[in-house]
């Protein structure tokens, strides 16, 4: 190489560096690992990372092991969830919502159903909506043990994500009893539940609620002593409660910044209004203070859970719509009436009025909404979610630049994110 030929090469070199620069502060995405800067490095964390979560990238610059610069990027599932419910009636799309937050289907399914029953105009008989809740909470005791124990390990703690899914073992048990499934359960139908929960059950889950305290206590002195696992998560991933409401943060993570927004107790769904619980809070806005908001709302779930099982009334369990809602197998068998409900449904769909419809629930990560646009067919005209795991992933840079290079899982796990909601 001559050294005409060397300076073009070091002055393209220089070029490059500079556009990278330019695009990394901009927030774009385009750079690759070898076009790292001379001083500082550029590291792709993920989307295959075992600490990620899910297919969740995060484009990272370096000086060190200092973060400077963070852009987590999503999309990488290509679901296409939204744009799929335009082509199926709104009955079919009730088991797609197993597949968003799949650590709490049976959560995901009362939110769809709500939403359907809303943009139908339809209410439900009282024995549905209590059994909602009941299992609403089953789901989000469920997905904050996943998110205990992984959190947990990601930092090191191994055992404690042992512990936790044995408890989940249990629920996915019991699970299996009110529906037939464990993991993708479909448990909603438009008007209510697809069958009533026998008392055997029942007497599971209040023996299940029994024990499930003290295991919980157990896994919490094994490590909230430790001072390894304190000094990883405390001080960590830190964001005000300003930034924390101008991202538009939900769920947990919001409450972990000092913002009581609960819509089980700001906008009461089902009979939430009738129980007793509290909304819990830490102000310090840190990882440990996100994950004990967690550890302590399971506590709160555990609560209500036993109030549904003292005040569970009798009753049916899906509400007598026959143009909107599926009558039951034994009627279409018997009778000609249903039988011409059940083809009409199954064919083409219930069919909301034209017009507009948002419904959200407070799932275990935040709200989880669902915005309909009905052109009176019987599937929707648009369909959108909107995804706690999303909303929250927006404040990964925010926690995670000026930290250390270890700090970013901590951070992660305390988002507690889900990519197949994220990317719906």
């Amino acid at each position: 190489m001559n050294l005409r030929t060397k300076e073009a090469v070091e002055r393209l070199n220089q070029i490059r560096q500079e556009k990278i620069y330019h695009e990394l502060m901009n927030g774009e995405t385009s750079i690759k690992f070898e076009d790292a800067l001379e001083n500082d490095m550029i590291l792709n964390m993920g989307p295959q990372h075992p600490a990620t979560h899910g297919v969740l990238r995060v484009l990272l610059r370096l000086d060190g092991e200092t973060i400077l610069k963070c852009v987590p990027e999503l999309g990488y599932l290509h679901r296409g969830y939204e744009k799929l419910a335009e082509n199926v009636t709104y009955h079919e799309f009730i088991p797609h919502t197993d597949r968003l937050d799949y650590l709490s289907p049976m959560s995901n399914n009362v939110a769809i159903a709500m939403a359907i029953e809303n943009s139908l105009g339809i209410d439900i008989p009282d024995r549905a909506k209590w059994i909602r809740v009941l299992v609403s909470e089953m789901a989000r005791v469920s997905s904050h043990l996943m998110a205990m124990g992984a959190t947990c390990m990601d930092v090191g703690a191994l055992t404690v994500l042992l512990w936790t899914f044995v408890e989940r073992e249990k629920l996915y048990d019991i699970f299996e009893l009110i529906c037939g499934a464990r993991f993708t359960t479909s448990y909603t139908r438009i008007g209510g539940v697809a069958n009533d929960i026998d008392d055997r059950t029942l007497q599971k889950i209040r023996d299940w609620a029994a024990q499930f305290p003290s295991q919980l206590d157990k896994t919490e002195r094994l490590v909230h002593r430790n001072k390894i696992f304190v000094n990883r998560v405390a001080g960590i991933g830190v964001i005000s409660k300003e930034k924390a409401l101008q991202l538009g943060l939900t769920g947990p993570t919001l409450r972990g910044s000092g913002v009581a927004r609960d819509l089980r107790r700001d906008m009461p769904y089902l009979v939430y209004d009738k129980l007793d619980f509290d909304v819990i809070t830490y102000t310090e806005g840190d990882c440990w203070a996100r994950y004990m908001v967690r550890v302590q709302e399971m506590k709160e779930s555990i609560k209500i859970i036993n109030q549904v099982l003292d005040q569970l009334p009798k009753g049916p369990i899906i509400a007598n719509e026959p143009k909107k809602v599926l009558p039951r197998k034994a009627e279409v068998y018997t009778k000609m009436e249903e039988l011409i409900h059940d083809f009409m449904l199954i064919n083409f769909g219930a069919s909301p009025e034209p017009g507009e419809t948002y419904t959200a629930i407070e799932s275990p990560k935040g709200e989880l909404g669902f915005f309909i646009v009905s052109d009176g067919t019987g599937h929707p005209w648009k369909l959108k979610i909107k995804s706690p795991s999303a909303s929250n992933l927006q404040a990964l840079p925010h926690f995670v630049e000026g930290s250390m290079l270890s700090d970013v899982v901590a951070c992660i796990g305390s988002i507690d994110p889900v990519m197949g909601e994220a990317d719906k």
